[in-house]
Parts: C-alpha cells; structure tokens; sequence
C-alpha cells in the first residue's frame, strides 16, 4: 500500500474515519477511531489524558455454501503524555499488512481443516450435498 503523504493518517478518510482501497486484489475496509466512549474528543477527567486511536483494517471474501473467509487487522496509536494522539502516516499501511496475513493464515488453517476431513463414502469434504444428493450428509 502506497502512502500519501498529503494525509495526515496516509489515505484519505471520510468525516466518520472510514476509507475503502483495493489491495492485493482484496477490497479492504479501513476504519480510524477514537477509543473513547464520548462523541467529543478531549482529555478524559479523571485521568487527563487523551484516548488511543485505533485503525482498523478488515476484509471478506465469500464463496459457495455461505462460507466467508476474513482478514482483521488492528493498530492502536497512543498518545504521548497529556496530548492528544498525532496521526500516524503508517498506521494504515500496517493495519492493512496485518489483515492480509491474518487472511492468508485463516486460508490456510481452513485449507489445512478441508485435507484432513472426509465424508464417509470417502470422496473430499469440500462438495456441497446440493451439487449432489447422493452425497447428502
């Protein structure tokens, strides 16, 4: 992922903190939040300090039978002392980096699962009892 240097989180976000990018021939959805429970941001009152920000990086591929496969990737940005939280330009990228290796491990975890199943009749489990009824389960 290309960062844009322009933008202070790299990519640009809409008012709610929400962007979309295509990335790895995945469609990726980014999220930049504030931790708090508030809908103002300002120091917390009883600790003084500002909330972490958190950029959330998620996506979804489905295929037949319902399945869906997910990539979630999460970094938070701290704030240093009382200040409040400086955007991080690698934030973004990095949230993306891990979504895509969270997705690739969960492929192949249930890649791993698929080889070591079997159906009784001994054929693979990966067919779909609808494609044929004989193989109903």
């Amino acid at each position: 992922m290309d960062i844009d240097t322009t933008q202070p989180w790299g990519l640009a976000i809409d008012f709610a903190g929400r962007a979309t990018i295509t990335e790895a021939g995945h469609t990726v959805y980014i999220k930049v939040s504030d931790t708090s429970l508030s809908d103002i941001i300002g120091p917390d009152s009883i600790t003084g300090t500002y909330s972490p920000v958190s950029v959330t990086a998620q996506l979804t591929e489905s295929g037949t039978n319902n399945s869906a496969l997910r990539g979630i990737g999460r970094i938070t940005v701290s704030p240093v002392g009382t200040a409040p939280v400086v955007p991080d330009q690698t934030a973004i990228q990095r949230a993306v980096a891990v979504a895509l290796t969270n997705f690739a491990d969960n492929t192949a975890a249930y890649t791993a699962l698929c080889t070591k199943w079997t159906t009784t009749d001994g054929s693979s489990g990966g067919t779909d009892s609808t494609d044929d009824p004989s193989n109903a389960r």
